[in-house]
């Protein structure tokens, strides 16, 4: 029998023909799911197509799109135990990258048709919830000056360009940073919080190896006070994010919390998960397992399902006798 599915559908995301690609995934899911397209406009958001589909029946909801859609959709699923499976069709897919999806359609479909469901960890910053990260400063800054005209241009190099431009302006702020157990004072150009991250999202690599199950929120803290050092940390944050090392710069900082509060002196713009929500200060709690995702299964997952497929086999036992003189 098939499963009934909402696939909430960003007809503009991407550069790619969006028609083409929605007949592909009907194509790809059709075998399984019985789908209930809902597209994304100017006016209705992927979270209210999101909210409206939780109320009813259905078993999984697809989104299919770039971060924004993919975002606002899981935020929508957050704290439920209704499954998402994910269609990366963005410019930069951090989230998709973050958990090991594939950005092809066709895997990305395979995914959901054969992977693994998994609660991982999302945020709760500043009363609306986060699956990847909040940026503060210089992050911020840029994300809000990279143009969709210039996304859909350029692509991803659109963040490279406005992140160069923006490095031309780099001014510290004074920061306060407040855990369960500590409070920390520095002057900062750039803040992230992180629940998730990939390793191109750079300026969110300064622990060891980001965990979207681990129940902790990733601090990075960047204190360079001159564009050439800004641009020397931000590469040895490229290096040691793709190696999974700790940052080791002394203008580089990070700890790892379950709940964090930030004040600055100035007031910072924030990004949440792509999208500005205003100006610090910024509260953002760890919620363990708060949503579930369909990802890609681990080769021994896959090991393992496969001997569950197996016959049992009976093992007969044979015994002998020895007699002597």
């Amino acid at each position: 029998m098939h499963r009934k599915a909402c696939l909430i559908f960003n007809p503009v995301a991407g550069s790619n023909n969006s028609e083409q690609d929605l007949e592909r995934i009907k194509e790809l899911l059709s075998s399984q799911f019985e789908l209930d397209i809902q597209f994304t406009t100017e006016e209705i958001s992927a979270d209210k197509l999101a909210e409206e589909a939780v109320k009813k029946d259905f078993e999984i909801i697809i989104a299919a799109g770039g971060d924004g859609t993919l975002s606002e959709t899981a935020r929508a699923l957050g704290e439920t135990t209704i499954p998402l499976g994910v269609i990366p069709r963005g410019t930069a897919n951090a989230f998709a990258s973050a958990l090991g999806i594939p950005d092809t359609l066709d895997e990305a479909c395979e995914t959901i048709l054969s992977g693994k469901t998994r609660r991982i960890d999302i945020g709760r910053c500043n009363g609306r919830l986060m699956t990847l990260l909040a940026g503060i400063g210089f992050e911020a800054e840029t994300i809000e000056n990279a143009s969709r005209e210039a996304k859909q241009r350029w692509g991803a190099l659109a963040y490279l360009v406005s992140g160069i431009q923006q490095l031309r302006e780099l001014e510290l702020f004074e920061a306060e940073i407040e855990t369960d157990d500590k409070i920390i004072r520095v002057s900062a150009g750039a803040l992230t919080v992180a629940n998730a991250a990939p390793p191109t999202s750079i300026l969110a690599q300064g622990p060891a190896g980001i965990l979207y199950d681990d129940g902790l929120l990733d601090v990075t803290i960047i204190s360079s006070n001159t564009w050439s050092a800004a641009i020397a940390a931000s590469y040895h944050l490229f290096q040691t994010g793709l190696r999974g090392d700790a940052a080791q710069r002394d203008d580089i900082g990070y700890l790892r919390t379950k709940r964090v509060k930030i004040t600055t002196n100035p007031p910072q713009k924030i990004v949440l998960d792509g999208e500005m929500i205003g100006n610090t200060p910024l509260e953002v709690e760890c919620i363990p397992g708060g949503l579930s995702v369909i990802v890609p299964m681990l080769p021994a997952e896959k090991v393992s399902e496969k001997l569950e497929g197996l016959p049992d086999l009976e093992i007969q036992e044979k015994s002998s006798t020895i007699t002597g003189d």
